[in-house]
């Protein structure tokens, strides 16, 4: 079994010429959609998202599949792509950029980056055993944890927890892959691990089926303070038995995700790929439980202003946006 984190960048990106929209003269019925690397939970989603779009079946949709190095690259690149090209990122990332934040180039052209959708959610998962006694943070003070490499979203969010409960420098932080923490974790050797992704995250589930496991959570004045620490994520609540043995809801945090395009998409173009995506969302749910976590009211964390055409399908629909988006 292979545990991967997954950092706070990872990205896909889709082009989409839907029925009913008008013909172009280049390419434009092309639809390419770049996702994390191969094998990665955002490259597996884009082929989810590019499945249901095609057993819409809509006969004017080319849809490719291609990797992605991360949110950050498909940011950097927006200003190069077509007026049909949409990708994903952190809306976090989308901000730095916005802001010319390093590493964006100060002349990059990121002024004209628009949302379209929100896609599952990079949740953070704390993991220990169950029949441990590890019941709380508190009881890892002396203890060793996997966090995965330095700068990963593991690694960065935990050690945000640790500080806000008094246990920076009382946890160990194990600076590696956790490629192997179910097997470390199983032999006794780390008291947890955190891993990143929508929910619920394979690993986790299959391990669940042989390890009694328990999720750590944060709330409260615990999130309060989380919030004031670091800005780029948004509270979110693992459901009950979401994982085996799991029988009671775990908040905790997480990163949001979105489908964003630049203003040099059609109007029409912008308003068909939404609507076809919250048309195609709840037999995307049945498929697959990651997307049953997005609703309606995850839009308002998408973090940088709707396309028009985007933003007028949500009006059609009855969907209530923050102004901040308009």
């Amino acid at each position: 079994m292979r545990f991967q984190l997954i950092g706070a960048a990872v990205g896909f990106a889709a082009v989409a010429l839907l029925s009913g929209l008008p013909a172009a003269a280049d390419d434009s019925s092309r639809v390419v959609i770049r996702a994390g690397k191969t094998g990665s939970a955002y490259n597996l989603l884009a082929r989810e998202l590019v499945d249901a779009i095609a057993a819409e079946g809509a006969q004017t949709i080319t849809l490719e599949l291609e990797e992605s190095q991360s949110s950050v690259q498909n940011v950097m690149e927006a200003g190069k792509r077509g007026p049909d090209e949409v990708f994903t990122a952190t809306p976090s990332v989308v901000q730095s950029a916005l802001r010319r934040e390093k590493p964006f180039d100060a002349n990059g052209q990121y002024d004209d980056i628009r949302a379209l959708f929100p896609i599952p959610f990079q949740t953070l998962h704390w993991v220990v055993r169950a029949d441990s006694d590890v019941a709380s943070w508190s009881d890892l003070a002396g203890r060793s944890i996997i966090t995965g490499v330095r700068g990963s979203v593991g690694e960065r969010l935990t050690s945000i927890v640790l500080g806000i409960l008094g246990l920076e420098g009382k946890v160990g932080l194990l600076d590696i892959d956790a490629a192997n923490a179910d097997a470390a974790l199983r032999e006794g050797k780390v008291a947890g691990f955190s891993i990143v992704g929508p929910f619920p995250i394979p690993a986790v589930a299959e391990l669940a089926k042989t390890l009694p496991l328990r999720l750590l959570g944060i709330e409260g004045d615990q999130l309060t303070s989380f919030f004031l620490a670091d800005d780029t994520s948004v509270p979110v609540v693992i459901p009950a038995r979401t994982y085996p043995g799991i029988d009671r809801d775990v908040p905790t945090v997480a990163l949001p995700v979105g489908v964003y395009t630049t203003a040099r998409m059609s109007e029409a173009a912008a308003h068909a790929l939404t609507r076809l995506f919250w048309k195609r969302k709840a037999a995307l749910a049945r498929g697959s439980p990651h997307w049953q976590s997005i609703t309606p009211a995850s839009v308002a964390t998408l973090g940088v202003r709707l396309h028009p055409g985007a933003l007028r399908y949500y009006k059609e629909s009855g969907i209530a946006i923050p102004s901040s988006l308009e």
